[in-house]
């Protein structure tokens, strides 16, 4: 989970990713069997076919991306309630933000940049269903931020490009849009 705060890290070693409104899960294939997972490792292969059908369609037989599991409305916007509504699940795509392990190669101990570089590489023919999360590097981060509560966005996460994967002991900063519906969500849940 990323760290909450109230502002966008700035300089040149910072990344900064749209924060897509969904479900945190993990794709995995190994030959012909592919399996998606949640965050808490619950089973949700059977529940986003689109996701498993276009990890099958890649070149590579062996690898694991990280990512958030969303439902796009006609904008490209993550609808949550349409996600958590169980009646879209055909329609959920994998936003991937990190690659893990490929092709037998462990990768969480490479840089950030490297996992990155690399994810880009497999989902350069981005099959439908999988599709590369896009990043801006540096001073940006601000303005991105700002444009995307403009846009009506949840907000931004941003990552150290040197970093290596620590899912235990997550590194990562989050900014949300203080407008956006997740916010009520996270109110009500506190409430």
């Amino acid at each position: 989970m990323p760290v909450a705060a109230k502002a966008v890290p700035t300089g040149p070693d910072w990344l900064h990713e749209v924060k897509y409104d969904g479900y945190r899960g993990r794709v995995e294939r190994d030959g012909k069997v592919v399996s998606v997972s949640s965050r808490s490792g619950l089973d949700w292969t059977w529940r986003f076919p689109w996701i498993v059908e276009s990890a099958l369609k890649l070149p590579v037989t062996r690898f694991a991306i990280d990512g958030e599991i969303c439902v796009l409305d006609v904008r490209g916007i993550s609808d949550f309630d349409a996600l958590h509504s169980n009646r879209h699940n055909e329609d959920a795509q994998l936003y991937a933000f990190d690659l893990v392990a490929l092709e037998g190669d462990d990768l969480r101990e490479l840089p950030l940049f490297e996992r990155k570089s690399r994810l880009a590489k497999l989902l350069r023919r981005r099959p439908e269903g999988i599709f590369v999360a896009p990043f801006e590097f540096g001073e940006i981060g601000p303005d991105l931020f700002r444009a995307a509560c403009d846009m009506g966005l949840e907000g931004l996460v941003s990552k150290h490009r040197e970093r290596r994967y620590r899912p235990r002991t997550c590194e990562w900063v989050k900014v949300k849009n203080r407008k956006h519906p997740a916010m009520s969500r996270v109110m009500d849940a506190l409430s």
